[in-house]
């Protein structure tokens, strides 16, 4: 107890300092709590929500633990129109969502690039460029982003799932190249986007060492915003049956996705950390348990409903018959019997991208 403590006083946190942290499941609460204060400090107690448009599941990459990878045959293929896309994230500006968030399976085609920039356009243009618009379509040009930049998008989500080459190469076909994706990162920050990634915790194989190196990785690239939750396998992908006992090691899970949240928000202090989904699928409450380990952002889903089930990467995603207003009904009350409140209307960038720009 006396050393956890004597770390968690510290202003610079060494490597050592971050893995003692990560894996002293004991002392968590004063951990969680650290991770409270700072977050308190740096963006303040307001829960930002990014509505979650899944416009596709059709995806060219094979990765070996998601439910929606070229290689599952078990589903039934979709993408929304148009008009359903724009739809939606009209719903959730006018909701006051502080974003609308475009995500689909990773396409680099003519078609598609051009489908997205004129989605993004119309958007724009309806909601008189005052709607925020975060991307998650995976490795693009430099051309792409920046066409997509240009339409009206202002923050892009690309995951690495790992930091650590190796452990990257074993969840991905030999074609996905670890080089490539942080080539993607760079490419996605020289733009000019709010730039965000984010791991897998918990994953086969990775240790204690390996989450502190992707948190130092985040601060390293000077990374704005971070989506990262539990690894959990999903029945029709090569990770199934990664782990014998997973129902039982469950709530490890996600306490130790919650140690890394806290740790990486006393290291990184002023980004944006969401309070990911998979959270609430290994707990009804996760998400709200996120939030007091240092997270400020959640994404409600607004896709149809009919196309939810479509869209699993993982097994037991929850949400899948819920509207969007019950959504957001059921948030506001779950939110504010934390004590937090919600940033309607609000764009909730991240600070530390002003401050990165800034020091430029």
């Amino acid at each position: 107890m006396t050393k956890f403590k004597e770390i968690l006083k510290k202003n610079i946190y060494s490597r050592d300092d971050i893995i003692y942290l990560i894996s002293q499941s004991e002392h968590e609460q004063l951990l969680f709590e650290k991770a409270y204060e700072v977050k308190k400090k740096y963006v303040g107690t307001n829960v930002y929500f990014r509505g979650l448009i899944e416009l596709s599941n059709i995806c060219t990459r094979n990765c070996f633990y998601c439910g929606i990878r070229k290689g599952n045959k078990n589903i039934d293929r979709f993408q929304l129109s148009k008009e359903d896309i724009v739809e939606k994230a009209i719903w959730a500006y006018e909701a006051g969502y502080g974003s609308a968030v475009l995500q689909g399976g990773e396409r680099s085609d003519p078609e598609f690039i051009n489908f997205i920039e004129n989605v993004l356009k119309l958007i724009t243009h309806k909601t008189n460029g005052k709607a925020g618009i975060t991307l998650s379509l995976g490795e693009q040009t430099e051309e792409t982003y920046t066409r997509w930049l240009n339409a009206g998008a202002h923050r892009y989500l690309l995951r690495i799932e790992s930091s650590n080459p190796d452990i990257y190469h074993n969840i991905h076909p030999d074609t996905d190249k670890f080089s490539s994706r942080i080539a993607a990162l760079k490419l996605i920050q020289k733009c000019g986007y709010q730039t965000g990634t984010g791991v897998m915790i918990g994953l086969p194989q990775q240790t204690y060492a390996d989450l502190a190196d992707d948190i130092l990785f985040f601060k390293e690239n000077d990374i704005d915003m971070i989506g990262m939750g539990p690894f959990i396998p999903h029945h029709d992908t090569p990770m199934a049956n990664a782990f014998d006992n997973f129902d039982q090691m469950a709530e490890e899970q996600l306490k130790l996705a919650l140690r890394v949240i806290a740790v990486t928000r006393i290291i990184m202090k002023d980004i944006n950390i969401a309070s990911s989904t998979a959270l609430q699928a290994l707990d009804s409450k996760g998400r709200e348990r996120g939030l007091l380990a240092g997270a400020n952002i959640i994404m409600p889903n607004v896709t149809d409903t009919q196309y939810r089930k479509g869209y699993q990467l993982y097994d037991g995603k929850p949400g899948l018959d819920e509207n969007c207003n019950s959504s957001r009904i059921n948030l506001e009350k779950s939110i504010h019997n934390t004590g937090e409140k919600i940033g309607y209307n609000m764009l909730g960038d991240s600070p530390h991208f002003f401050e990165r720009i800034k020091n430029k």
